[in-house]
């Protein structure tokens, strides 16, 4: 019978001590708040990186970014990808979404604006003007290659094949696609001198050095470059609040430094 007392005693002294221990850490995983998850178009890597530092600053947690072209986000978020904030580099992904009832009602809008440009590197010296019937594939030389997006899935391609058709320069450079995975890669292709000419945003453009515009394509000749941002229809609460930052005159005022062309116009009615 001691002997049952005593193991009685030593399960309630564990019970106690497990109490005293675990209940402090429970208490601190309820206050922690959720961190939001940012799925993002990659051409606005450096700028909403900068914008979620000031967002940090008023107090909040930081967001947990994750860059990558908007098909591909997009297709992560149909497939179960938990993300909070989608922001795509076209308004056709963001339908997408839309459509298949991923967004929360009321939260889309358009962010930003940009525009549409071919690069060279650095060195070159290639000088074409973008008008209608442009030489670009005599610019390309006999086995020069033209880098961009994937005009099947990306947007940057998407918006550079409707130029080029509209300049009447698709034919003689659709069998000449570098096709990038997203625009960034599309960049690095030009600026490593791996092929003569690109087309990128003028953003990525004028974020490395190691590249020259060469010209810009005529905003009539393809739709309007818009960046609309919305929250999932699983994001946590607080994703509303990043998308009021997000559009804010702070964060209008970081686009336009990094050359983007501010819209914060709601299309929550699309």
């Amino acid at each position: 019978m001691s002997g049952l007392v005593a193991l009685l005693s030593r399960l309630r002294s564990f019970t106690v001590l497990a109490c005293f221990v675990l209940q402090p850490v429970g208490l601190r995983a309820a206050e922690a708040p959720p961190r939001l998850t940012v799925f993002a178009a990659v051409s606005l890597t450096d700028v909403l990186q900068q914008i979620g530092r000031d967002y940090v600053a008023t107090g909040a947690p930081p967001p947990q970014f994750s860059f990558a072209a908007s098909s591909v986000l997009a297709k992560q978020i149909e497939s179960g990808a938990r993300a909070d904030v989608f922001v795509a580099a076209d308004q056709e992904w963001m339908d997408y979404l839309a459509a298949r009832g991923l967004l929360r009602d009321g939260t889309r809008r358009d962010l930003a604006g940009n525009r549409l440009v071919l690069i060279a590197p650095a060195d070159s010296r290639v000088d074409l003007a973008l008008v209608p019937g442009v030489a670009l594939a005599s610019a390309l030389g006999p086995d020069g290659r033209l880098a961009t997006g994937d005009p099947d899935f990306v947007p940057a391609g998407r918006y550079a094949r409707r130029a080029l058709v509209a300049l009447g320069a698709w034919a003689g450079v659709a069998d000449r696609l570098v096709r990038a995975d997203n625009v960034r890669v599309a960049l690095a292709y030009v600026a490593r001198g791996e092929v003569p000419l690109g087309i990128v945003y003028a953003t990525d453009a004028r974020a490395d050095a190691r590249v020259r515009v060469v010209a810009v394509f005529p905003g009539d000749s393809h739709p309007p470059i818009a960046y609309p941002i919305a929250a999932t229809r699983v994001g946590a609460p607080q994703a509303e609040a990043f998308i009021a930052f997000v559009a804010s005159p702070v964060a209008a005022g970081r686009f336009e430094a990094a050359g983007f062309t501010p819209l914060a116009q709601d299309r929550s009615q699309r």
